[in-house]
């Protein structure tokens, strides 16, 4: 077996074309260091809920030069065995390392497989690439970004020509041409490809903004926002389009406003982690701010911020289905199957469709028909789709944009999104989710957790009887688990991009009009921390 694994990382060396990840690897097989060589050749990345994504480290198991040529190529592969040859291709990246070298190495490998290749100008945000797709008339789009991964990780999103994340069978005909690849040293490369102006990202711009019609809130520019970038790519476009919107400028945590790839001041660059968004709150109390948000690095998602409470995925995305709603918007709602249900509840009482699907934008995006096309989409983990017409996919920065201008219409009535959630709940019932999450070193834990709730689901929770579905048997298959019964929602699955297990929990508690909303936020927090050690035996966690 150990002869076996030096064999093969020895011709992985060989074929590498990158000097620095060439000499990592050899260092490895001098070193006998047989732990870490199995790691690094445990299997290739496979296109996950976004894409390919990983530590940056030599080998088929990590983010690489190497590995970047290959997945160009069997991109490129796939595009010409679907019809697509020649056509465009723009990339995009972030300000992670080794993110604008990717990029190019992209641009090159595509460029020598004979398509017209355009990469933007600089690390800019994902949903400016998703938006250049289509408004270039390209047939695919890749960005290099790991987004709200740890410091040490990138990945390799791609988009295709409609300009929405690959879904099956798209993603495994793209693995099966990569394993097609040669020797990474051997595939072809060409510089002839194009570095784009600014023009793409001030298009972008104007599309989110005519999308939003800021206009129709007259009092915008009375608006405090406090904002952080949380040291990626967001802060430069953010601005451009509260400028444009007539917003004030947002005021910004300095510290974190310039990318910075070690995302120095936080334990981690997601904006739904403890303490992340620290610095933002402490600015927003200062300034007294009416609301503060905080994009994650490649400012694809949102977080906010109102009265010193960071609100949850759920409450924002709520809020901004009640906004459009409220404006007119007619079509499908959609969110995926993780995400809570005071959405559909206010889509359906406004006379619109919903739709619930499969975790991951590349499936909300999806949603809608012909008849009802797809107005607004989101997901728990902080992703909205507030203009789906300019980017299918989430998009950081139209939702800071649709909130910043909710928040100022409801403050020219002397209220707040938190008054506005009250009353949704005065409506509705108060909606309170939450999770259980482990986090884990050793996959086999997760595994065995979900084949533990599968051969033996709970059959109450909150003392309610609940029914058990296993959404593997659904089409599309979802490696989840869903129990269900009234007033009470649990989703159990893999996280996509993180060796996580996650338990999704919701408990909808009436508010009457005697006990009134702190009574019932009392209940509903008291029966999510039962739910949560409920599931904890559950999944013997």
């Amino acid at each position: 077996m150990s002869d076996d694994l030096l064999t093969t990382a020895r011709a992985w060396a060989d074929a590498d074309p990158h000097a620095g990840d060439r000499a990592e690897i050899e260092a490895l097989i001098e070193a006998a260091n047989l732990e870490e060589l199995a790691r690094r050749f445990s299997g290739p990345l496979t296109f996950g809920t976004a894409g390919l994504r990983g530590p940056l480290r030599a080998g088929p198991a990590g983010m690489n030069a190497a590995v970047v040529t290959r997945a160009a190529a069997g991109l490129a592969r796939h595009l010409t065995e679907s019809g697509h040859a020649g056509g465009g291709v723009v990339i995009g990246y972030d300000a992670r390392r080794r993110s604008d070298e990717f990029a190019r190495l992209s641009a090159a490998v595509l460029a020598g497989a004979g398509f017209a290749v355009q990469v933007l100008p600089r690390a800019l945000p994902t949903p400016v690439l998703c938006f250049a797709v289509r408004h270039l008339a390209c047939v695919a789009g890749v960005m290099v970004t790991a987004s709200h991964n740890p410091p040490d990780d990138n990945g390799y999103k791609v988009y295709l020509g409609d300009g929405a994340q690959l879904v099956p069978p798209a993603d495994r005909q793209i693995e099966s041409a990569i394993a097609a690849v040669g020797p990474a040293r051997d595939v072809p490369l060409s510089d002839e490809w194009l570095t784009l102006g600014d023009d793409v990202r001030d298009d972008y711009v104007t599309a989110v903004v005519e999308a939003l019609q800021p206009a129709r809130v007259p009092a915008r520019g009375n608006l405090t926002v406090a904002y952080t970038a949380m040291h990626g790519v967001g802060a430069g476009t953010t601005r451009a389009v509260f400028t444009a919107a007539g917003l004030a400028e947002p005021v910004t945590v300095p510290e974190q406003d310039s990318p910075d790839p070690t995302f120095r001041t936080v334990s981690f660059p997601n904006p739904e982690e403890p303490g992340a968004t620290d610095l933002l709150k402490a600015l927003a109390a200062r300034i007294e701010a009416d609301l503060a948000i905080a994009e994650d690095p490649d400012a694809d998602r949102c977080a906010v911020v109102c009265g010193g409470r960071q609100l949850t995925g759920d409450e924002v995305g709520a809020l901004l289905a009640d906004w459009l709603l409220r404006r007119g918007a007619r079509g499908t709602y959609a969110s995926s199957l993780v995400s809570g249900s005071l959405m559909h509840v206010i889509a359906q009482s406004a006379g619109q469709p919903s739709a619930e699907t499969p975790t991951g934008f590349k499936w909300i995006i999806r949603a809608g028909s012909d008849e009802a096309p797809l107005v607004y989409g989101y997901e728990e983990a902080l992703g909205y789709a507030v203009t789906p017409s300019v980017a299918r996919d989430k998009d950081g920065i139209s939702a800071a944009l649709a909130v910043a201008l909710l928040a100022a219409e409801l403050k020219s009535d002397g209220r707040t999104l938190l008054d506005r959630l009250d009353e949704l709940a005065g409506e509705h019932g108060l909606f309170v989710t939450g999770q259980l999450s482990a986090r884990v070193e050793d996959l086999s834990l997760i595994s065995d957790a979900m084949t533990r709730l599968r051969a033996r689901p709970p059959a109450t929770l909150l003392g309610r009887p609940v029914g058990y579905a296993d959404l593997a048997l659904e089409d599309p298959p979802v490696d989840a688990v869903r129990l269900l019964g009234d007033g009470v929602r649990v989703i159990v699955r893999p996280s996509g991009t993180e060796p996580k297990l996650k338990a999704y929990l919701e408990t909808v508690v009436p508010v009457h009009e005697d006990a009134g909303l702190i009574a019932a936020r009392g209940r509903g927090e008291d029966e999510l921390d039962q739910l949560r050690a409920e599931m904890s035996a559950a999944l013997g966690l």
